[in-house]
């Protein structure tokens, strides 16, 4: 009995005389570990993500022949969808209510496509019969490039002796017709289609079921709210954008062509439509739009001054629309940053050329809103706040969370 009092004795004076803290010393080093450990895990994945957003590019443009119908077909679907469930809403069976917003699809682009494209294949037929009267009406202009051409050569050779001037040959194939154009590529570009509209259709067909299943599998009420929430902002963005850019584009168009009509410039359906179509693409669109403009009048008009008209009555109704008429309809809540515009449209036309400039901006909207409902990463805080990607963070982390709540 004695013993066991010593015993109890001797540990008592031990804890007295054990230094403050000490006994906390195991539970700081297990946080510091797991730290660490959150550390290396949270840098693994940045670099895993950041070894993703690297090779997705290539794969895409790889896989162009599969993911660029996908990509589109799923664009043109989520715009869709308010009209899909419009007529869910009267009583139409999805199923059917899936076939009328493909069918109506369909029409309207045929009809688009059909206005264009006829027309369009005259003008080119007959761009080699009209280039001596270009060649004729842009004659002054010629002659400056010229002797400017015969100035800067004199120059080189002037300092540069005999050598200086070298003459380059330049081989020019000649180009397939355009039979042999439509006859390789159509048959491709049909499947391609073809498989578009069944992916359209049968998304549309199957959407209430899955957001319905996407909702009521999650496993907390929260998290089926957010993900209500995700859906219903991406549907909403991304149709409102491209209903109210297509109503934009054509109300231009329809102006642009009625001003071509007063000019006496042939086929201005055709060009209202090309107008329509270009102004899709931001900034690069209407350059295009304007120099394809420029070049049918002096096609259609032997005065340089009045063959310049329509380009140029094309730049003034496209400055009241892209700074007073779309900021207006749009307004703030799909505003993007012109930085972010110019690197996805120059990102999408590398990859997948004229319709990956045309699927951009929808795009970027779909991921915006993506983000803006799931949290984007924190990659500045993760560099410059918690330390390094190696994890060398402080070695008591408790300590430093109170440093920097309480400050220096």
């Amino acid at each position: 009995m004695r013993s066991m009092r010593r015993l109890r004795g001797q540990e008592a004076v031990g804890e007295a005389h054990r230094p403050a803290g000490h006994a906390d010393d195991p539970p700081r080093e297990t946080a510091a570990a797991d730290y660490r450990r959150d550390r290396l895990l949270a840098a693994l994945t940045l670099i895993a993500g950041v070894g993703l957003a690297l090779a997705l590019p290539f794969a895409l443009r790889a896989g162009a022949e599969f993911f660029l119908p996908v990509t589109a077909a799923l664009v043109i679907a989520v715009a869709l969808v308010p009209l899909l469930e419009w007529f869910e809403g009267r009583g139409v069976p999805p199923g059917l209510a899936a076939l009328i917003c493909v069918l109506l699809f369909i029409a309207i682009a045929n009809i688009a496509v059909a206005s264009i494209v006829l027309p369009a294949t005259e003008w080119v037929r007959l761009l080699p019969e009209r280039m001596p009267r270009i060649r004729e009406t842009l004659e002054p202009l010629l002659d400056v490039y010229a002797s400017l051409e015969r100035f800067i050569d004199d120059l080189i050779g002037e300092f540069g002796g005999e050598d200086g001037r070298r003459t380059r040959t330049v081989t020019v194939e000649p180009p397939n017709s355009m039979l042999d154009l439509i006859a390789t590529s159509a048959p491709h570009a049909v499947v391609q289609m073809f498989f578009a509209i069944l992916v359209i259709f049968f998304f549309l067909a199957g959407w209430t079921r899955m957001r319905k299943q996407t909702i009521t599998t999650r496993t907390s009420f929260d998290g089926a709210m957010t993900t209500a929430r995700a859906i219903q902002q991406v549907v909403d963005a991304t149709s409102t954008y491209l209903g109210t850019i297509t109503l934009v584009n054509v109300t231009v168009g329809g102006v642009v062509a009625l001003v071509l009509w007063l000019l006496g410039m042939p086929t201005p359906l055709m060009w209202g439509g090309i107008v329509a179509v270009l102004n899709y693409v931001p900034y690069l669109g209407p350059i295009a739009a304007a120099l394809l403009l420029a070049l049918g009048g002096l096609m259609a008009f032997a005065d340089p001054w009045y063959a310049m008209l329509p380009a140029v009555t094309f730049a003034g109704i496209h400055l009241v629309e892209a700074n007073v008429i779309t900021p207006a309809l749009v307004g703030r809540r799909l505003t993007i940053n012109p930085l972010l515009i110019l690197v996805a449209l120059s990102f999408w036309a590398w990859v997948w050329g004229t319709t990956g400039a045309l699927l951009a901006v929808p795009l970027l909207i779909i991921m915006k809103t993506v983000l803006d409902a799931a949290g984007r990463p924190d990659i500045a805080g993760f560099l410059f706040e918690e330390g390094t990607l190696a994890g060398a963070g402080p070695e008591n982390p408790e300590e430093d969370g109170e440093a920097r709540r309480t400050g220096p």
